[in-house]
């Protein structure tokens, strides 16, 4: 069965292309107006071996609040459709995962009820063009879409983008476990999730 999806999410403020396969190679072509979001996405791909294309555009030019979160939506409603009644996947997914001087701890649990907790702290307020409290927003609004119980922890935090970039990395790494074919059956004890 196919797990590749493809989603586009138009307001009056953005334009989003979102095209998501769980079984790729972690290919990807992340285009959005914000280079570090761009790449943040890629290594989540890379690590979660989805492949994964978006483009994204602002219809109305103000910050990158809006097409953050569109982007988040469209990807969290994309994972969803993917994984259909979620029969046969692992469900859970983890990660402990160093950057240089940060290590991050993400866990991550498919049930299909969305809640978000972190601990991250930045050191600066702002990178390049995206402001780091896009950060934990994307996070949440991704959680609430996919209905994903989503946990960051930060053990040692330190450089703001080497703690971004190891926030995704990790997620990416907890997406593959979790969304992996490990049985046939829905994993839980409710029979559905």
């Amino acid at each position: 069965m196919s797990r590749l999806v493809k989603v586009r999410r138009e307001t009056l403020e953005t334009i989003v292309e979102l095209e998501l396969d769980l079984d790729g190679r972690g290919e990807h072509k992340v285009e959005t107006p914000y280079p570090v979001f761009n790449h943040l996405l890629g290594s989540m791909a890379r690590f979660s071996s989805f492949d994964l294309r978006v483009n994204a555009a602002n219809r109305v030019e103000c910050d990158e609040h809006h097409l953050i979160e569109d982007v988040a939506l469209a990807l969290g409603e994309a994972l969803n459709k993917a994984l259909g009644d979620k029969a046969g996947i692992n469900r859970f997914g983890y990660s402990l995962t160093p950057m240089d001087e940060v290590l991050v701890g993400v866990s991550i649990d498919m049930s299909g009820r969305p809640f978000f907790a972190h601990n991250m702290e930045f050191n600066q307020t702002v990178m390049g063009n995206l402001g780091v409290s896009m950060i934990p927003h994307f996070l949440r609004s991704f959680s609430n879409s996919s209905g994903l119980t989503l946990h960051v922890i930060v053990f040692r935090s330190g450089d703001a983008h080497h703690l971004s970039e190891a926030v995704f990395k990790a997620l990416g790494l907890a997406l593959k476990q979790a969304v992996s074919i490990t049985g046939s059956g829905v994993p839980s004890e409710k029979g559905v999730l």
